[in-house]
């Protein structure tokens, strides 16, 4: 069954990932985006985007309808979950949202039915495999009344969307789609196959899409805790992880990743699913708990060894940048946060400053207060965390200046080359 331009798709949550998916979907279908959180959508209607994945005159432009109201969502041909999938204690999966989302959705199946649809409900959250048609398809089948297989359908299309990210947009990147039967295979490979130039790939089932997004995320996490590990190794020997790196490029099959702090709504948290239903299987996933274990310690290493180059003399510390990466006001997740606390667990006064968070989300986040004003004055410490623009734009004596007397400027990404007095 082929999708037309009659199909109607509702896509629920617009965040980071939602959003982009529900406007560019909007260019081909109709489209009606749906958050639970009044303020997104007030924003959205306004042409704002706090994520900035999506400027104003797109939104603008774009045939989108918006709603927090669940019974404001038309019968719909597709229903598309786009909802965070963060962890909870002790690092187990918290899938509370996508279950709250799922039972929204089996709100609008008996409508969408009843208009004579075949809904397919796509989950995009990342989960481990088996939760969309284990746990997602029977909360469907309770809320709805329906059967699940016969009245509606299951499909997933995991989500590839890296924030701040221009050329690899939903409108260019190859999709996975699954689907529970061919029939529904073929009509989700469309609707995703009519707004991307990358093409589709066509999993041969829910689960193997399911673990194939899990992967994708723990593979890059093990990867950075190699260079995280081995930089930590280096720095005993007096070794700069940088200059041994550099060397070992030149080998043509040497994979290029480089240490640092590792946060974001993903590869911080994706692995634990993994780990997660691997226990429940009876296997003890070590390379994949050891990767998470580097990488979330990596932040208080980072923190000992400024303590350490500042010959453990505590003093007032600059931390330019939170965000979990540069140039995106994403703080989900982030280990500067770590970082900060950790100095001042060992004595030093912080004070942070980010051009791209939100002031409001930074205090109820972590606690933390962000100066703006910050720059006007000088530190002992100095921690280039993250390389926004803002920051890389500036001379070196505008950046030199922000450092006190007998003071430490610190890189933690690299970026500034001999002009850091102390690198990672």
């Amino acid at each position: 069954m082929q999708n037309d331009s009659t199909t109607t798709v509702t896509v629920l949550g617009l965040g980071y990932v939602g959003l982009p998916l529900a406007v560019t979907l909007a260019k081909q279908f109709t489209v009606c985006g749906f958050d639970v959180d009044a303020r997104r959508v007030e924003e959205l209607r306004a042409h704002h985007d706090r994520t900035r994945e999506i400027d104003a005159d797109c939104l603008a432009a774009s045939s989108l309808s918006l709603t927090d109201a669940l019974a404001d969502c038309p019968p719909s041909d597709f229903y598309i979950v786009t909802v965070p999938t963060p962890i909870g204690a002790e690092n187990r999966p918290d899938l509370s949202i996508v279950e709250a989302a799922s039972r929204s959705v089996g709100q609008l199946l008996g409508p969408a039915v009843a208009a004579g649809k075949r809904p397919i409900v796509v989950f995009e959250s990342t989960v481990y495999p088996g939760v969309t048609e284990d746990i997602c398809g029977p909360i469907l089948e309770r809320e709805s009344g329906l059967s699940c297989g016969t009245d509606f359908f299951l499909g997933y299309s995991p989500e590839r969307i890296n924030p701040g990210d221009r050329e690899h947009t939903i409108d260019r990147i190859t999709k996975v789609v699954s689907g529970q039967t061919e029939e529904v295979l073929d009509r989700v490979a469309d609707l995703y196959g009519a707004v991307t130039s990358g093409g589709v790939f066509r999993a041969a089932s829910i689960r193997a899409a399911e673990a194939a997004k899990v992967i994708e995320n723990a593979q890059r996490d093990i990867n950075i805790a190699f260079m995280n590990e081995i930089a930590q190794i280096f720095a005993r020997m007096d070794l700069s992880v940088g200059d041994v790196l550099a060397a070992a490029r030149t080998k043509w099959n040497f994979l290029p990743f480089e240490p640092g702090l590792v946060g974001g709504h993903c590869i911080g948290v994706d692995p634990y699913y993994l780990s997660h239903r691997a226990e429940q299987l009876g296997h003890h996933p070590r390379v994949i708990l050891a990767g998470r274990t580097t990488n979330d310690g990596m932040a208080q290493w980072v923190a000992e060894r400024l303590h350490q180059a500042r010959k453990e003399r505590t003093g007032s510390v600059l931390m330019l940048g939170l965000t979990f990466k540069e140039n995106v006001p994403d703080l989900r997740n982030s280990k500067v946060a770590d970082l900060v606390a950790k100095l001042v667990s060992l004595g030093h006064g912080v004070t942070v400053h980010d051009p791209q968070a939100d002031a409001r989300e930074a205090h109820d986040e972590y606690g933390l207060t962000l100066d703006y004003d910050a720059m006007s004055r000088s530190y002992d410490l100095v921690v280039l965390a993250v390389p926004h623009r803002d920051y890389l734009a500036m001379s070196t004596d505008a950046l030199r200046a922000t450092v006190a007397p007998g003071g430490t400027l610190a890189d933690l990404k690299g970026v500034l080359g001999a002009d850091a007095d102390w690198r990672l």
